[in-house]
């Protein structure tokens, strides 16, 4: 037998984070950073314990992901009852009803107007591109335009959609021609410097008669949760209609409950053209879409769109079952009660802490920004310090930003109160 072949048993043998840290150094590349020196062992709803069994509460929620928590029951047991019936066949090739009937039950949802279409996918970046793919099919166009701080994935055109440079597209060049970033109109860059912004790529860069699409975060998620001015979002539709551009809305971050409510388009009044989704829609699955106006989405010839994994049968159910758990507790309405609560108290450690700047949020989609408070500048080293002082106590926080300088909360919506509580409380300690 080849000795390449044999069972390694000690691969799957416990040992310390010590011992599995080193083996990761030597058997993982770089280039995949992990903030953590501990290795999970289990997960209950927003805790989850190590291998060496300290408990940790889960104020990250796999970035966005678990927005029904760790393990929900309803998810679990969806999840069981596909495995007894199959795990795959490739929808394109056999399909299956559950695809079809979460299809529709996505279109009955979302803020697009008129009848709609979804197609599913299996990661965030891959609905980004695949948005792209459909907006050129159907415009006959090339150009597509983003946003500073943006992030839409780290595939190769999904990062040269991403606006921001490290670690994202450093070293990962030349990227996709006719992609043209401007300043994102929100808390930080106004709404008439971006108009100024697309006005001048019109004039130097590309007629508008080429653009395919602009593509736009509600709320950006790694540019440091910076919610999109109402004003923008009306003016990007006009923009588009005018000019006959497909507007996106990429809400693989801010979808399902996240915002306080099942979409963040939703808080805008305005309908876009396409939606990318993912994250918290297959419940720790991998699932995304892209959902959109019939007549766009049925741009592409058969064939155009897909992929092997695409829709898969495990994670299809886990979504019937999310969007079952988000009616049946009503997480939009807890997003907003979790989010008014945790936005009281940073504004609380506000008043004492010079330290802490901006506090922004919409629904549970909350953050704040670390500053220098004699001279205002982004502090990456202090939103660092205060996420590892969290970690010490047994609280897992995120940081984002341009700048680093960001502090970002994507608990879960099922979150219990006294776990939420205990989570609250260890920050104040470390903000102190």
């Amino acid at each position: 037998m080849n000795a390449h072949l044999k069972p390694e048993t000690a691969a799957i043998a416990p040992g310390t984070n010590a011992d599995w840290h080193a083996r990761r150094l030597a058997a993982t590349p770089r280039g995949v950073a992990v903030m953590g020196d501990f290795f999970i062992d289990h997960a209950k709803n927003a805790e989850f314990w190590d291998i060496e069994g300290r408990r940790f509460i889960d104020f990250a929620g796999g970035i966005a992901v678990l927005n029904t928590g760790h393990i929900h029951p309803k998810v679990q047991a969806a999840i069981a009852a596909q495995l007894q019936r199959f795990t795959h066949t490739c929808y394109q090739v056999v399909p299956y009803a559950e695809y079809v009937s979460l299809a529709e039950r996505i279109n009955a949802i979302v803020p697009i107007d008129g009848p709609v279409k979804t197609a599913f996918f299996s990661t965030g970046a891959e609905a980004v591109e695949n948005a792209i793919k459909i907006a050129r099919s159907y415009t006959k166009r090339s150009g597509v335009i983003a946003f500073g701080g943006a992030f839409h994935g780290r595939s190769m055109f999904a990062v040269a959609l991403t606006g921001k440079v490290q670690p994202y597209k450093a070293g990962f060049g030349p990227f996709a021609p006719e992609i043209y970033h401007a300043p994102f109109p929100c808390h930080c860059a106004s709404l008439e410097e971006t108009q100024k912004a697309v006005e001048q790529l019109f004039k130097c860069d590309i007629e508008p008669s080429r653009v395919a699409a602009i593509i736009f975060e509600p709320v950006q998620g790694e540019g440091g949760f910076n919610p999109i001015q109402a004003k923008a979002v009306q003016w990007l539709r006009a923009l588009c209609d005018e000019h006959g551009i497909v507007l996106i809305a990429d809400e693989v971050q801010t979808g399902f409950a996240r915002t306080g409510k099942m979409f963040a388009m939703e808080h805008y009044g305005v309908s876009p053209d396409l939606m990318t989704l993912a994250k918290s829609m297959g419940g720790g699955t991998t699932l995304s879409a892209v959902v959109g106006r019939s007549a766009i989405m049925d741009a592409p010839n058969p064939g155009g769109l897909g992929g092997t994994y695409a829709g898969h049968p495990l994670a299809i159910a886990a979504a019937h079952a999310v969007l079952d758990v988000m009616a049946e507790e009503q997480l939009p309405a807890r997003a907003q009660v979790l989010g008014e609560r945790l936005v009281a108290h940073l504004h609380t450690a506000k008043a004492a802490n010079a330290c802490i700047g901006d506090v922004r949020a919409l629904g549970a989609m909350v953050a704040c920004d670390f500053v220098n408070p004699q001279t205002g500048a982004p502090d990456a080293d202090k939103a660092k310090h205060v996420q590892q002082a969290a970690l010490k106590k047994g609280l897992l926080l995120l940081t984002c930003g341009v700048y680093g300088n960001v502090l970002r909360f994507l608990f879960p919506l099922t979150i219990e109160d006294a776990v939420f509580d205990e989570g609250l409380d260890i920050l104040a300690q470390v903000l102190a």
